[in-house]
């Protein structure tokens, strides 16, 4: 049992690609930002990716993690001993992280890895739900406004308004004009107009192994409560069903009741919780035992 660490995209994809394809909604995130970083591998930032593979005693790969700092460390599915044993190696490399995403078992065994190897303490940052797609139902009534793919003309209000969500979210900043330019690129934002002015937008990412996450969905806060977001998301859904999805997928904060219920009334069903953890480093005289 080892895990194998690359600056490679091209390797890590032949090694643990048939892994998170085998399973493409539990995997749906590494899946999604590994498309991107394909494209463009500064789509998150200047700071160069980090990836990984861990192979079980049979010698099938069981496990995968990549990092685009200062993003956390993402977790695929694995077993708690791999999460932790993950932990081990970024220490001992020196390769600090400012916390982990992923499914509760593998994000709480690799926090309290990290824990107890650097004295660092963890705070819990989201719970986030998956859902799947099930049967696309439009919002009613219907808002005013109809929906349009952005183009390089809506750049600037899109990069503003990624910023604005990153703020009201809590979210580790990055580069919002590589992630805006990198979803432009393929059509992957929507925006909901009213009368020819964008009101709300909603993006999706590339289909990967029959698979489509919407992500992110913004309304300006004034202009909340209309139904623009609803009608963004299901235009997105839609499309990404028509282009030859099979699976539609997207996170919410589970503390979030409103938007929770949102999905819901369109068709998202619940699949399963991922943890945000981010961890607070250890105080003066405090360190790896």
């Amino acid at each position: 049992m080892a895990w194998i660490t690359t600056d490679d995209l091209e390797e890590f994809l032949a090694a643990a690609g048939g892994f998170l394809r085998a399973h493409p909604a539990q995997h749906t995130v590494l899946l999604t930002v590994t498309a991107s970083l394909r494209a463009s591998t500064r789509v998150f930032g200047a700071a160069p990716p980090e990836y990984g593979w861990w192979r079980a005693p049979d010698g099938r790969t069981a496990g995968a993690f990549l990092r685009t700092p200062p993003y956390p460390v993402l977790l695929s599915q694995m077993p708690g001993e791999a999460a932790d044993d993950l932990a081990g190696v970024l220490v001992e490399r020196e390769r600090p992280t400012g916390g982990v995403n992923g499914g509760r078992v593998a994000a709480e065994a690799f926090a309290a890895g990290w824990q107890r190897r650097t004295g660092a303490t963890a705070r819990h940052g989201e719970t986030n739900r998956l859902y799947r797609l099930g049967e696309l139902t439009w919002p009613r009534p219907a808002p005013p406004g109809r929906a349009r793919v952005a183009g390089p003309a809506d750049r600037e209000l899109l990069i503003e308004w990624y910023e604005s969500f990153d703020r009201e979210t809590s979210a580790h900043g990055g580069d919002h004009a590589g992630s805006v330019d990198d979803r432009l690129s393929y059509g992957g934002l929507t925006l909901w107009e009213v009368d020819g002015a964008p009101v709300s937008f909603a993006g999706v990412t590339r289909t990967i192994a029959g698979m489509a996450r919407v992500a992110p969905v913004y309304t300006p806060q004034p202009l909340r409560g209309r139904g623009y977001a609803g009608a963004a998301t299901a235009a997105v859904s839609g499309a990404a069903l028509d282009s030859g999805a099979e699976e539609v997928l997207l996170f919410t904060d589970l503390a979030n009741t409103t938007s929770n219920a949102l999905y819901q009334r369109i068709g998202y069903r619940p699949v399963e919780d991922h943890l945000q953890l981010f961890f607070e480093p250890a105080s003066s005289g405090q360190g790896a035992a």
